[in-house]
Order: structure tokens, then sequence, then C-alpha cells
């Protein structure tokens, strides 16, 4: 699979949460491949044609998806990463394979049968987000429908569950609880710093957030054993057309990642031989 794992090294999924423009998309990625070879992370390249699932009619939502799938080939073309883009219908998937290796469901839409078994269906790898309103187990039969096309390479991304009005906390247990049904997990550090609905008044259309916590909750999932990090990374955060409240920076994700590979080899370096 392109991501997940148990190796030594720390896999991530990073990138724009939305593709804005051509330029500032293949800008993002050249810094993203330079990051990946400083830390010496293996990095698949994210960014959405469509945000489908935005809090306000208003909100920014991309380039839709034949632009969208052009823009990201131009990334491929000049970095050599590979891609993941999400997917919100069926009939997305055939053409996001063409381009992409990983095929995203989003949070809001992972028990929608028909869209996870037509993306495992392509034979690309498919990175499910679970949703803030399911448990842990849930996520079995979520795995199970794609797992039903005859494709293996599914992971999971844990992102937290609601608590509350405009909260998501992340249970640590969920990293145990998903592998002890052969799943990989991804942690992803972005959308788990989220206040659903929460923007402020200046910007009520979008989700608000809280990038301080980005560094102890994503060091506590790899500690807890998370294959792999999912984190948004813009290179002007706070003026990104979306989750401008989360994304990071390339330099202060380049010291994340640098950290979370540290930990990681660490981890690995202490483990008892069975």
């Amino acid at each position: 699979m392109v991501v997940g794992g148990g190796g030594a090294a720390l896999p991530a999924i990073a990138g724009p949460c939305v593709i804005e423009s051509p330029e500032r998309t293949v800008e993002t990625a050249r810094l993203l491949a330079g990051i990946a070879r400083r830390v010496g992370v293996p990095l698949v390249f994210k960014s959405s044609f469509d945000k489908a699932n935005r809090s306000a009619i208003g909100s920014y939502r991309g380039p839709g998806l034949a632009e969208g799938l052009r823009v990201l080939a131009m990334v491929r073309a000049e970095t050599g990463l590979p891609l993941l883009t999400d997917v919100h219908e069926p009939a997305q998937c055939g053409p996001a394979a063409d381009v992409c290796d990983v095929l995203q469901i989003p949070a809001f839409l992972c028990r929608q049968t028909d869209l996870i078994v037509e993306a495992a269906r392509t034979g690309r790898a498919v990175n499910v987000k679970k949703g803030q309103f399911m448990a842990p187990d849930d996520m079995r039969r979520v795995v199970e429908k794609a797992r039903s096309a005859g494709n293996e390479r599914v992971t999971v991304t844990e992102r937290g569950v609601s608590f509350g009005y405009h909260n998501l906390v992340v249970d640590m247990r969920s990293f145990t609880l998903l592998h002890e049904d052969g799943i990989p997990v991804i942690y992803d550090v972005t959308h788990s710093l989220q206040l659903p609905g929460a923007g402020s008044a200046a910007s009520v259309e979008e989700s608000g957030g809280d990038r301080r916590f980005a560094e102890p909750l994503a060091r506590a999932a790899v500690a807890a054993g998370a294959d792999g990090v999912f984190l948004e990374v813009h290179p002007d955060p706070d003026r990104a057309l979306s989750d401008r409240a989360v994304q990071l920076d390339p330099e202060r994700a380049e010291a994340l990642l640098a950290s979370l590979a540290a930990l990681r080899r660490a981890l690995r370096e202490a483990e008892v031989p069975a």
C-alpha cells in the first residue's frame, strides 16, 4: 500500500486542502517533495478538486473534476510524488483513478456503500476517513465493503469524534482497536484540530480550529501506534481558501514530520523482539 504500515519510516499524506490554482498547487508540491527528501519520509501529495462537504453555500469548493485532475497530473510530472484526492460520487472514481494513486472517501461519506465499492474496484489504494459519528469498531464493516471488491489496499484515517458542540476528540485507543481488525490507521493531524461549524463572525463560511495542538496530538498518535500521518500544508495558511485555521505552513510541517520520524525510529528501536 502507498500509505500505512509497520516499517521504520513514517509515511505522510500532505498537501493543501483544496486546489486553489495550478501555480500554488505545484509550488506546494515542490516544497513538500523537498521536505520528504530532507526528512526521509515517504510522502503522498494530496489536494481536492472539490470540497463537496463545506460548511456553507458560499465556501470555496475547488476547480472541479476535470481541471483538478489536470492540475494533479502537473504535480506528478513536476515532482514524481504519488497522488491522493477525494471522491464524492461513484462516477468520479474512474477518472480520479486514471491520475491518482489513492482515492480518499471523505468522513461524511464513509458509509456510502456504492462510493466505497466503486473506489475499491478501480484497484487504487483507498483511504477512508472515519466519520465523526463512527466508533472505531464501526469501521470494520466499512473496510469490508472495500475488500468485497477484491481490494486489500485499504486504510482508515482517524480524525476524532464529535464531542458536544463544535469540538472533536481523538480517542487514542482507536489505533489499537482498528489494528486488532487488521486495518492500517493514519492519524489526521489537520482535521482533528477543527472546531466544525465554529468559524469566527468574520469567517462564517468555514469551520474554526486551533492549530496549537498539532504537535502534541500528532506525537501522541504516533506513540499510540498510528501507521502514518495526514496533514494539510499551505504556503500561507492564513490566506488559504479552506481550512485556514488548521493548515500548517511548510516550515512548521517539516519540523513536525522530522520530530515524528525521530519518534517512530525511537519506538521501533525500543521494541522488544517477540
